[in-house]
């Protein structure tokens, strides 16, 4: 006898999209949530929905974010500022400043070479690339069609992951004096 899938009230199916944000430990779109949860992805969407509006609660200390093309349960801001000393170890080891701005050049201006990187920053920047690469922040992008042929360098996945990033559209807009300078070295 064939067992039949027993019907679901949409709490239900809410609660099982949740269980399934829970227990991913990367983000996962609508598709991957239906094929995983045997749901459709319209039902998905919905259950996506009702969570988004369930964590935006003011008691609630967790968000749903859409972090590099799929949905993933992260802590609230300002909740997890207040954990962060015990908690944010594990996930996020420190950068230095200046780790942070020749990642922030990267990420503005990619695919740039070394050089131009240099030129923005008027400082050695080797050091901050494998750095930054063995963080897996960024990586090679393929070789500029110039005399020497420099690699070319641009975030990562984990890059956008670890900012909470969806994609590179999602970064702060440079003001015009850092626009500026960005295109000035290149």
């Amino acid at each position: 006898m064939e067992k039949k899938r027993q019907s679901f009230n949409f709490n239900d199916e809410t609660a099982i999209i949740e269980t399934i944000l829970f227990l991913e430990s990367e983000p996962q779109n609508s598709e991957n949530l239906a094929k995983i949860s045997q749901l459709s992805v319209e039902v998905v969407d919905k259950a996506l929905e009702c969570l988004k509006e369930k964590y935006s609660s003011a008691d609630s200390g967790i968000d749903l974010a859409k972090i590099i093309g799929g949905w993933t349960l992260v802590p609230k801001k300002e909740y997890f500022d207040l954990v962060k000393e015990k908690y944010g170890k594990k996930n996020e080891g420190r950068l230095s400043r200046s780790a942070i701005e020749t990642l922030s050049i990267i990420a503005y201006s990619q695919p740039i070479t070394r050089a131009e990187i240099e030129s923005i920053r008027h400082v050695s920047a080797d050091n901050m690339i494998r750095v930054l690469i063995e963080r897996n922040f960024i990586c090679e992008a393929g070789k500029k069609d110039i005399p020497g042929k420099p690699t070319l360098y641009k975030t990562t996945k984990e890059f956008l992951e670890f900012f909470h990033l969806n994609s590179l559209d999602d970064l702060p807009q440079l003001d015009e004096k850092e626009t500026e300078r960005f295109e000035l070295a290149r």
